[in-house]
């Protein structure tokens, strides 16, 4: 018996890998407007604190996530797993480096990966409640910075802060809730006509990604560049008295506490 694969079997390995690559585009997540516009907010002004996601599952939050950061300057998509440590996240001392030459080196983390990009934590409320301080302290302040074990150590940390979480599963903190900027809770009772869409789009999608994905191509190019606009214009924004005083009624009304949401 030939071990070896056949050309077709390895054309479709190819096909399989070239296809695992492409992320479901942004532009084509049908009847999730509101987490959209959310995620876009964030990708604009990272400052605003991050967005939360409360929902069932395959609502798209982690879909819509990935599609994020594919209009972002780094396109990158972190995953900030359960298990992991601060040093994993921040980043730590270069052990190799100090024990081969002596050395005090900075090994970075998961947040300088996700710089310009998603960092993304799915089941944010079952996340070790330090772990989200640090994440939303570097989150306000764009920047990571490290005083420990002999390493003094600053970078950017522009990222786009998303985490899901499923309320059957434990609730977050009212502090830490508090703490993020944004917080979009998705039902499960779409209509009949969005649920037949939304099937037909990943129908597609899943049957040729790469032609799926080429025809949203333009749309995806034209929405990357005005996020690239609205970041840029962020710093001569001027919040007259009209913006006060809409804002500051819109928080009474909503019973917000305190004036972090202002």
């Amino acid at each position: 018996m030939n071990s070896a694969a056949s050309p077709s079997a390895l054309a479709t390995v190819a096909a399989q890998t070239a296809a695992a690559r492409v992320e479901f585009p942004f532009t084509a997540l049908v009847g999730q407007t509101l987490l959209q516009r959310a995620l876009l907010l964030t990708a604009v002004d990272s400052a605003i604190g991050g967005v939360l996601i409360e929902g069932p599952r395959g609502s798209a939050k982690s879909t819509s996530a990935r599609a994020l950061a594919k209009l972002l300057p780094a396109g990158a998509f972190v995953d900030l797993p359960l298990g992991s440590s601060e040093d994993q996240l921040i980043g730590s001392l270069d052990l190799e480096a100090a024990l081969q030459d002596g050395r005090v080196r900075f090994r970075p983390g998961l947040l300088a990966r996700a710089h310009e990009g998603v960092l993304y934590i799915d089941e944010v409320n079952l996340l070790a409640d330090g772990l989200v301080d640090v994440l939303l302290d570097v989150c306000a302040s764009g920047v990571n910075r490290i005083e420990r074990d002999g390493i003094s150590h600053q970078h950017a940390a522009r990222i786009a802060l998303v985490g899901t979480m499923n309320p059957e599963e434990g609730e977050l903190r009212p502090q830490l809730l508090d703490r993020f900027g944004l917080f979009v809770r998705l039902d499960n009772l779409a209509d009949a006509g969005t649920r037949q869409a939304i099937v037909r789009a990943r129908l597609a999608f899943d049957a040729d990604p790469q032609a799926f994905a080429h025809a949203h191509e333009n749309a995806l190019q034209v929405l990357a560049a005005r996020i690239a606009q609205a970041r840029a214009a962020l710093a001569g924004i001027a919040f007259d008295d009209d913006a006060h005083d809409y804002v500051a009624a819109l928080c009474h009304k909503a019973q917000a506490e305190g004036v972090r949401a202002d």
